[in-house]
């Protein structure tokens, strides 16, 4: 058996298929991971990400510590609540792990880093805090739920205080409210508008089961994963790793290359990768063949080389099997995947299919 989330009695009463994810009972589906993918897209759906981590980055040295640690520049952060994406590098400029970064004050700054990665993340984090005058700390007193779909905003704050409405009205995205104990955040990793809101541990279920009430659906680890990878946004370990730089993850937007003066961990070899030439680049790809894309399948760029898949599925909303590959740069819009022992053709396109429940490709 493994850890288990404050909601977890909540998935087993509503009748979850529960697997094994990064050590965590989590819930699979709820019956139809079909039909919670098109909840999201159409209405209103939520998922239990009480297993990610939290991490307070707190004291004197705490901007100048993330501005070190993170690829991206927690500079850009002047109001509190704001947030920021950003990996994480190692000194190879691989990615050790992709997160959010909330900018709560000078000294003080909420991490959200990934599930399967917490252990590590942490010791990297502690190991280079050894300079700065700076504290690492988990935060275990939040469970957290993604509340995401067209209609998700309205649901939520039907159930929501007075005091809480007031505190998210007009909130923008990419912005987090701190009210009555409530961290809500205007993110989501679906390619939909919504909310990932942190509730205190002990108001979990109870507000789990407001939202039911309210309307919104329950969502598994399985949809969860459709709606990411139609919204073209990478999983850790499937579309980058320690081994994968962002300029080959399509994560180039996520650098802060200036202020030239800012020194941070991963950036030597990110420019000498840029002087030399990044070879590959990841991409979206939709088959034009039966089959699906699963990870880890040979691409062949005709003339020019080969790549590998990185993530695969069969998209709900498309109808059409979709993925992202990992590709030589020079390669061109068809491309050729090898499924089974045969060769099905496929389409370069850009690493996003869709947004706010409209196909883009």
């Amino acid at each position: 058996m493994g850890k288990q989330t404050s909601l977890f009695e909540c998935h087993q009463q509503a009748g979850a298929k529960i697997v094994d994810f990064g050590g965590w009972d989590m819930p699979l589906n709820y019956g139809s991971q079909i039909e919670e993918h098109h909840s999201v897209r159409q209405d209103a759906g939520m998922f239990d990400v009480s297993h990610m981590t939290i991490v307070e980055v707190t004291g004197d040295d705490a901007k100048s510590y993330l501005r070190f640690l993170l690829a991206n520049d927690v500079d850009k952060l002047k109001v509190s609540g704001k947030a920021l994406y950003s990996g994480m590098l190692n000194e190879n400029g691989g990615v050790i792990d992709d997160l959010i970064v909330y900018y709560i004050d000078e000294t003080n700054y909420r991490v959200v880093v990934n599930a399967s990665t917490r252990e590590k993340d942490l010791a990297w984090m502690a190991q280079q805090a050894e300079n700065f005058s700076v504290s690492i700390a988990e935060n275990n007193g939040y469970a957290m739920i993604a509340v995401q779909g067209p209609n998700a905003i309205e649901k939520t704050n039907s159930v929501l205080s007075d005091t809480q409405k007031a505190a998210v009205e007009g909130l923008g995205v990419f912005v987090a409210a701190d009210t009555e104990g409530y961290f809500i955040a205007r993110t989501g990793y679906t390619g939909e508008d919504g909310y990932e809101i942190m509730v205190p541990v002990a108001e979990a279920a109870s507000f789990w089961n407001k939202l039911v009430e309210a309307g919104v659906a329950p969502c598994g680890l399985g949809a969860r994963d459709t709606l990411r990878l139609e919204a073209g946004m990478n999983l850790y370990g499937n579309d980058m790793d320690e081994n994968v730089s962002p300029l080959e993850a399509n994560m180039g937007w996520t650098i802060s290359w200036q202020p030239e003066e800012r020194d941070f961990i991963g950036k030597q070899a990110l420019l000498d990768q840029k002087q030399a030439g990044v070879k590959n680049k990841l991409v979206g790809l939709v088959l034009e063949g039966k089959g699906v894309i699963r990870a880890h399948m040979k691409v062949i760029a005709e003339g020019v080389g080969e790549g590998e898949t990185t993530s695969g599925t069969m998209s709900p909303t498309l109808k059409k099997s979709i993925g992202m590959a990992r590709i030589p740069k020079e390669a061109g819009e068809q491309v050729m995947l090898e499924i089974r022992g045969k060769l099905v053709p496929a389409k370069v396109v850009k690493p996003c299919f869709v947004r706010k429940g409209e196909a883009l490709v």
